[in-house]
């Protein structure tokens, strides 16, 4: 079926109020080709009715990479963002939205939404019901009759194509994607409030997006990244100082998260903060190392067993060092000790009898 045609059933579905049908078809049609503005923009609303709000802004970036003065594409990815309680990058959206959407009073109203929500953070008062979304969801259903058709792009994967993995400091969150030989002009990385969007898109390859919602919020203008050779480096700067027990706010646990001392506050060797009872930290790396010598594991999955098993209970300057001399090392040393190997390249030290290969990612 043509794109066009699909297109057209998901506009019927949206107005028969069957979003998740909606929304599979906006999927096709995009697939089908060409990529339109159009069709993430709708998709993007799709999903805001599913309740799909991160999705529904990845969508609305899409929209407005390719028509950047697409209005309604600002109008929900300030929609969503609201609903993920994203204020300040809701605010930028609808600033801008409106400015290509003269005499629009919807975004007047979801504007004077994010002040009265942003007011009521900064003075910690409990966030009253405000009519603009209420009315804003009923107004544009309206604007279904006004779309026009543009080309589609390719849809996130179902399974991440990168792993990624990170760790925490006092003051950010160092996120590291394990994408190998990518073209720097190929990674594109927006950061939000409490919302971070990675695309890697290599030409001839399958698309890697990961837009999660963060466990905290941060301080998008501190916030930075690297292409390098082995891995993309995202620096995530807190806007508070606790420890993130895990990258998405989905995993967030109800107590409130403990907050990171100052390295003139720790100990030479900090616990981690999950951690009940004190580590001989001490006896831990001579026991790791001993297993490095007498153990020999079975293929990749055993080794990344191993060193999940360690890494999953130790402090953050274990794992820093952890990961610095298994990389270095291609896999042939693992240490737990950060000031003997964090001054330093770890050279690889392969057992006896066996050949040293660089370790792939």
């Amino acid at each position: 079926m043509a794109a066009s045609d699909l297109e057209s059933k998901a506009k019927e579905a949206f107005v028969d109020d069957d979003f998740e049908l909606a929304t599979e078809l906006y999927s096709q049609a995009i697939d089908a080709g060409p990529a339109t503005a159009d069709l993430y923009a709708d998709r993007a609303q799709a999903h805001i009715k599913l309740g799909n709000y991160t999705e529904a802004v990845a969508d609305a970036n899409k929209a407005i990479e390719l028509d950047p003065m697409m209005h309604k594409a600002y109008y929900r990815k300030g929609a969503a963002c609201i609903k993920l309680e994203e204020y300040q990058t809701a605010k930028a959206a609808l600033e801008l939205g409106s400015s290509y959407a003269s005499g629009d009073s919807r975004f007047a109203r979801l504007l004077k939404e994010c002040d009265e929500r942003i007011a009521e953070e900064s003075s910690q008062a409990p966030v009253k019901n405000v009519e603009a979304t209420v009315a804003a969801t009923i107004e544009d259903k309206e604007d279904f009759t006004n779309m026009e058709n543009t080309p589609p792009v390719i849809e996130p994967p179902s399974k991440p194509k990168y792993r990624h993995d990170y760790y925490n400091s006092a003051t950010e969150v160092v996120l590291t994607i394990f994408a190998k030989g990518v073209p720097a002009d190929s990674v594109v990385i927006d950061f939000g409030e409490q919302m971070l969007s990675v695309s890697i898109e290599v030409p001839g390859e399958e698309p890697y997006h990961f837009q999660p919602r963060l466990f905290s919020k941060i301080i998008p203008e501190k916030c930075k990244y690297q292409v390098l050779s082995t891995k993309v480096e995202i620096r995530l700067a807190k806007a508070e100082q606790v420890t993130w027990t895990t990258l998405d706010y989905s995993g967030r646990p109800k107590t409130v998260p403990q907050k990171i001392s100052t390295p003139a506050e720790t100990a030479p060797r900090p616990s981690y903060p999950s951690s009940k009872a004190k580590k001989d930290w001490d006896k831990l790396e001579a026991e790791v190392k001993k297993e490095e010598k007498e153990e020999k594991l079975d293929g990749d999955a055993a080794l990344n067993k191993f060193f999940r098993d360690i890494y999953k209970d130790a402090d953050e300057d274990m794992r820093r060092a952890m990961m610095k001399s298994f990389v270095e090392s291609n896999g042939t040393v693992l240490s737990t000790n950060w000031k003997d190997v964090g001054a330093k390249k770890v050279e690889g030290s392969p057992p006896d009898g066996m050949e040293l290969k660089k370790w792939e990612y």
